[in-house]
């Protein structure tokens, strides 16, 4: 008699670990899943829904699944849906999404039109200036931005609590004249996704037991990711106060909680239980990403935290490597470094796509930019623009420009108005017209510096003071440059610029608001500056330095194996074989300003970067580092102290204060000679392993068979034909982490 088929269902259980399946089977009791780093979370959650609807006759449509991004909702649906195809009727959302779904269907209980619009930043920024006329643009920016944060804790214009968000006594009244002009237009901001929704089901009890009837199963992944907000939505929709009998199951990791800036609250996974009585607690710790000594190099930082429920991840992919601490003398040496270790595991065949570089702050990606664009190799900034592309920056070069050229109009059309000084855009032509068109006594064309004096008299009095303010600061910039002080270097006038023109103060107050670090970006400008003297030579070096770095042929423009350049932050959902966390130094991670709690969220931040790598991790520190034009002398980040001895292969000339922490005064080998062991070692038979017809299961494709295997630059190469049709290539000694080979499952 033929054995009964296994169903999609049945195949995707039988490759959960003891863990995992405890989780899915869970019922009855609220559930907290604390699912540490590479443990399988999508794959439990996921799977729990299909187990919901095939196993336990929920109704599918009764099942609410909430995460933080579309895309991650969308893989969430994507992977139950071929478990089983019910859960297609399913709500999968994220919760902004879920919040409009809400608001839609409830818009008159809300006080919102039903086809309300959702507004975005700017344009909470623009109705905060029409509500309240007397604030400049950046304060209302600024007033915008701290509405929505008072609303991601949930807190109204007449909030007792709303003095912990802004101290300025004004600050209600203008989040009252904003909520009263947002009502009367009939829309959204984001902040009211989840705020409105929460005041509604709290003021509302037949709302709140329609919810209650409608949704019996309540998941939430990525939890300690929520606001107080979210927080209070999760309690409203599943009536725990009520004893509604509805099932919630979160999922999260407290030792990932790295959004603070965000409004993102670690205490809602810490106290969970308490807010959610008969809780169980499983814990997922089989890590299936990193080797063991990396996970025991995570481990040994973020167990200095004090707020945190406690895990010990165990690896599936055996010991590995050591993870690398390297001291260099200056971040030039830093830069070189990586570089150079990037550039032999590419001479022995390993992609650049499997490098990452992680740093504290955007700021940082300049050095390995530079770097990298001189050697051709080929890199992706991820998150945010490449440095020179920046809006803060194009603007600190364009008046350095105007400055070293007087005629540059592209330059002069940048910033002449910027900060505002009430010069039009008519105005803009009249001195771009008298430039080009009034020759000097040598016949070559007036400076629009010049030219702005020249037609002042012209222009409305606003705009005649304008460009009169604006010749003024230039005359002093020129002056800067062309006094040729004995021992200044250019990052005094790049400091200049930063500081008389305005610009510092205008992009720090866009930091306030968009979470950016503009204010940093310049400082590291300032710094790149520091190795030009301050003359009209050093200028002109000083730029063509610039304008080389940024139009270097890059013959791998258009091909995606590059090095990410990546903000710790970003880094989180994502993996990488090869990770390098540079600038392990205090005052840059952990950065001056941060204690208590903040502190023990710098150090999670340092655990996610450190559990990103999956073979080999190498962290970097500097004696010497360039901070704000100046050179300083710089200590090792506490954190690596705190790792202890033994965690790290350490390289270069050991700081006296780390071999004091750690109880090792002595120096290790120099950085020079390092990655001629480690780099591109194969240890395992691969190809006695993936043979010809092996059977492999993948995450992202399912089932498939080995059909061919050979070599591709001298690496060991398979072909899979999986069952949905696809056919893909892949490296097992990169990629083995992602091919379960159906007899080990």
């Amino acid at each position: 008699m033929e054995p009964a088929a296994f169903s999609p269902l049945d195949r995707y259980l039988s490759l959960l670990n003891e863990e995992q399946l405890a989780a899915v089977k869970h019922e009855g009791s609220p559930l907290l899943i604390l699912a540490g780093a590479g443990s399988g979370k999508t794959r439990v959650i996921t799977t729990k829904i299909a187990y919901l609807i095939a196993e336990k006759n929920v109704a599918p449509y009764s099942i609410l699944a909430v995460t933080f991004t579309k895309k991650a909702a969308k893989e969430m649906a994507e992977r139950a849906v071929l478990m089983d195809s019910r859960a297609a009727q399913s709500v999968i959302r994220t919760f902004h999404s879920f919040g409009a779904w809400f608001l839609r269907r409830f818009a008159e209980d809300a006080g919102v039109d039903p086809n309300f619009t959702v507004y975005d930043d700017d344009d909470m920024a623009t109705l905060v200036g029409k509500a309240v006329p007397s604030l400049s643009r950046q304060e209302a920016s600024h007033a915008a931005h701290k509405i929505s944060l008072a609303k991601d804790y949930c807190l109204a214009p007449d909030s007792p609590d709303l003095i912990t968000i802004e101290s300025n006594p004004d600050f209600p009244q203008i989040y009252a004249e904003y909520e009263k002009r947002l009502r009367v237009t009939g829309n959204v901001d984001f902040g009211d996704l989840i705020m409105l929704p929460v005041l509604v089901l709290q003021r509302n009890e037949e709302i709140r037991r329609q919810m209650h009837y409608r949704f019996k199963v309540i998941m939430v992944d990525e939890y300690q990711d929520s606001n107080v907000a979210q927080f209070k939505l999760l309690q409203a929709l599943s009536g725990v106060e009520e004893n509604t009998g509805t099932y919630v199951c979160v999922v999260g990791d407290d030792d990932q909680s790295i959004y603070k800036f965000r409004g993102a609250e670690v205490q809602n996974i810490l106290t969970f239980q308490n807010h959610f009585p008969g809780t169980q607690l499983i814990r997922l710790e089989q890590n299936y990403r990193s080797t063991a000594r990396i996970l025991a190099a995570a481990d040994s930082v973020v167990r200095n935290n004090e707020d945190r429920l406690g895990k010990t991840l165990r690896a599936v992919r055996g010991k590995g490597g050591e993870p690398v601490l390297v001291f260099l003398p200056t971040q030039d040496d830093e830069t070189a470094f990586c570089a150079d270790l990037i550039e032999k595991a590419h001479a022995k065949g390993c992609p650049y796509k499997d490098w990452a570089i992680l740093y504290r702050t955007n700021a940082q990606s300049l050095g390995f930019e530079t770097e990298f664009l001189h050697r051709k190799i080929p890199y992706t900034v991820v998150g945010s623009l490449k440095f020179y592309d920046r809006e803060e920056i194009k603007d600190m070069l364009a008046f350095a420009a105007l400055t070293a050229n007087p005629r540059d109009e592209i330059a002069f059309r940048r910033i002449v108005n910027k900060p505002t000084k009430g010069i039009g855009g008519k105005s803009q032509d009249m001195v771009v017209l008298y430039s080009q068109t009034t020759p000097t006594l040598d016949g070559a064309p007036v400076g629009l510096v010049q030219a702005c004096r020249e037609c002042a008299k012209q222009l409305s009095k606003k705009a005649a003071t304008g460009v009169m303010e604006f010749a003024a600061i230039m005359d002093e910039l020129t002056a800067c440059v062309a006094a040729e002080k004995s021992g200044d270097t250019l990052s005094s006038f790049i400091e200049k610029i930063a500081n008389r023109t305005g610009l510092l103060e205008y992009h720090s107050a866009q930091d306030e608001v968009s979470g950016t670090q503009r204010a940093g970006n310049i400082q590291e400008l300032i710094n790149s500056a520091v190795l030009y003297p301050c003359t009209r030579q050093g200028l002109l070096d000083f730029l063509d330095s610039i304008e080389l770095d940024r139009t270097i042929e890059n013959p791998d423009q258009e091909d995606t194996d590059s090095v990410t350049l990546i903000t710790l932050h970003n880094t989180k959902g994502l993996e990488f074989p090869r990770v390098v966390i540079t600038g392990l130094e205090e005052g840059i991670f952990p950065r001056q300003d941060k204690s208590s709690e903040e502190l023990e969220e710098e150090r999670r931040l340092f655990y996610v970067g450190i559990t990103r790598a999956q073979d080999e991790l190498y962290i970097t520190a500097c004696t010497v580092r360039r901070l704000y034009g100046r050179t300083e002398y710089m200590q090792p980040s506490r954190f690596l102290a705190e790792a202890g001895k033994g965690i790290f292969k350490v390289l270069g000339n050991v700081p006296s204060a780390y071999g004091y922490a750690v109880g090792d005064s002595g120096s290790s080998l120099g950085a020079g000679g390092f990655g001629t062991g480690s780099i591109g070692a194969q240890t395992d038979p691969l190809a006695k392993k993936y043979k010809k017809g092996t059977r492999i299961y993948h995450d992202d494709y399912g089932y498939g068979y080995v059909v061919a295997t050979g070599s591709r630059s001298g690496e060991f190469v398979i072909t899979v034909q999986f069952e949905n049709g696809s056919a893909k290539q892949f490296l097992p000694k990169y990629q083995g982490h992602s091919l379960m080979i159906e007899d080990e499952m």
